[in-house]
């Protein structure tokens, strides 16, 4: 699931209203022209006639996010005559669309969530260019830097369909309340606001530690805040070593955390155990005396608030993730449509899911952050995605994507291998940093050479 722009001044509100859509007749044109839809939905972008054609989308998402994705894929039906069929993928989805490809039946249409991924997709020759009409979208509907992350080598193969503000911290305000606690605005600050949080009695940082993504995104935000932007970006292309002092200090700023299992629910052996869903419900449940009364992640926690009793805005509020160096950090990511056919039915898919009309659909439903800047504000489910979103596309190009879906996907990308496992085995015995850093330069030393 799964880099520096600022974000400031999130209001939280509570959910407003979603904006109504006006029904309209349906097209039976050889090309739906932008208007009225079958579903009642105003149309923006032209789709071709797809009747009787059958199209495969592969990708990680499950549950609510695969729900929420299906829908999408419908109003494509709704509008072009085409049957879907979404195809469950396991990570790493490279590895099993290898084997797809390798049986001879290859989906048509991937979704990739990491840049790293697209550019391994691509020097196996799997992914097709993308196509005149969603390059037109593309161009008409992102800044430059979205556009670059899916072109390889100058030529255009992915469509950005679903971004994340990844440097967010959620917290159960009847625990802030409680304890007395502050929003904290620095590193020093949120320390401090934890241990006001446990001697209160509530345990107060929730971390799904089973999902070594989860992992890469604290040392992450901890690194861009403390190293800067331009240390970032090295380190991201290798061009820094991960035994360079600068990592020693990240690792030692989040070792202040990871090194007082009191303050995180269940230890580290706990937050081993935790997968990031339950990392969220479990902050979110339990009345005044939850599991944890914080938990770190992006604005796609919104849809496992959700699966809870609390309400965004209300119960659940968000502030950005503490500054540890002059600025608070951003590390945004991602998920990118790629053909892997050369199909109409392929790159009519990407063409939609270019457009505003795809973003809205997901916009409406929640947990969902659109890099589409046509996207309707009026179309997010509550002022704290709305305010995101219009964060995100106020940004521009000033963005730095999640450093480790940047790198190959054997180091930054795989269940129990490369930076997620020694991510992993530092929340384990975060006293021992220089060993941490001499495992992730190795391990990052043999994933760039491949």
């Amino acid at each position: 699931m799964r880099t520096g722009r600022k974000l400031v001044g999130m209001a939280i509100v509570g959910a407003l209203a979603l904006t109504a859509t006006a029904c309209g007749d349906d097209k039976k044109d050889e090309t739906e022209k932008p208007g009225p839809s079958k579903s009642g939905t105003a149309t923006t972008v032209a789709l071709p006639r797809l009747d009787g054609q059958k199209i495969e989308v592969a990708a990680v998402w499950t549950g609510p996010e695969q729900a929420n994705f299906v829908k999408v894929l419908k109003e494509f039906e709704s509008r072009t005559g085409a049957t879907v069929t979404f195809v469950p993928a396991q990570d790493p989805i490279v590895n099993f669309l290898g084997t797809k490809i390798a049986g001879g039946s290859p989906p048509d249409v991937a979704m990739l969530p990491q840049v790293g991924a697209i550019q391994q997709a691509v020097q196996k020759k799997w992914v097709k260019p993308v196509g005149p009409e969603a390059k037109a979208q593309l161009a008409k509907n992102y800044s430059k830097v979205w556009q670059d992350l899916g072109a390889v080598d100058g030529t255009q193969y992915a469509v950005y369909f679903k971004a994340a503000n990844k440097s967010l911290v959620w917290y159960n305000t009847k625990v802030f309340d409680t304890a007395g606690a502050q929003v904290p605005k620095t590193w020093k600050d949120f320390l401090a606001t934890a241990d006001t949080i446990s001697a209160s009695g509530v345990t107060p940082v929730s971390v799904g530690g089973a999902d070594g993504w989860t992992l890469t995104d604290w040392f992450e935000n901890i690194y861009l805040s403390q190293a800067g932007p331009e240390k970032y970006d090295q380190l991201a292309k290798h061009q820094l070593k991960w035994t360079d002092p600068s990592v020693k200090d990240a690792l030692t700023t989040l070792g202040q955390l990871f090194g007082k299992p009191d303050l995180i629910a269940g230890g580290a052996t706990g937050a081993l155990q935790t997968e990031f869903p339950a990392s969220v419900t479990q902050t979110f449940t339990g009345g005044d005396q939850p599991k944890a009364g914080m938990v770190f992640e992006g604005d796609f926690v919104g849809i496992n608030i959700a699966q809870t009793s609390a309400k965004i805005g209300t119960d659940a509020k968000v502030f950005p993730f503490p500054a540890v160096g002059a600025k608070a950090p951003v590390v945004t990511g991602g998920d990118a449509a790629v053909a892997l056919k050369d199909t109409k039915g392929a790159q009519a898919l990407l063409t939609w899911l270019a457009s505003p009309d795809a973003a809205k659909v997901w916009a409406a439903a929640g947990g969902y952050i659109s890099p589409n800047k046509a996207t309707d504000l009026a179309a997010y489910p509550n002022d704290v995605q709305r305010d995101i979103a219009k964060a995100l596309i106020a940004a521009g190009d000033d963005v730095r994507f999640d450093l480790s879906d940047q790198a190959p996907q054997s180091f930054g990308g795989t269940p129990g291998k490369g930076e997620w496992k020694d991510l992993q085995d530092f929340l384990k015995n975060p006293k021992d940093v220089s060993g941490a850093q001499a495992r992730l330069e190795a391990d990052a030393a043999a994933a760039y050479k491949n």
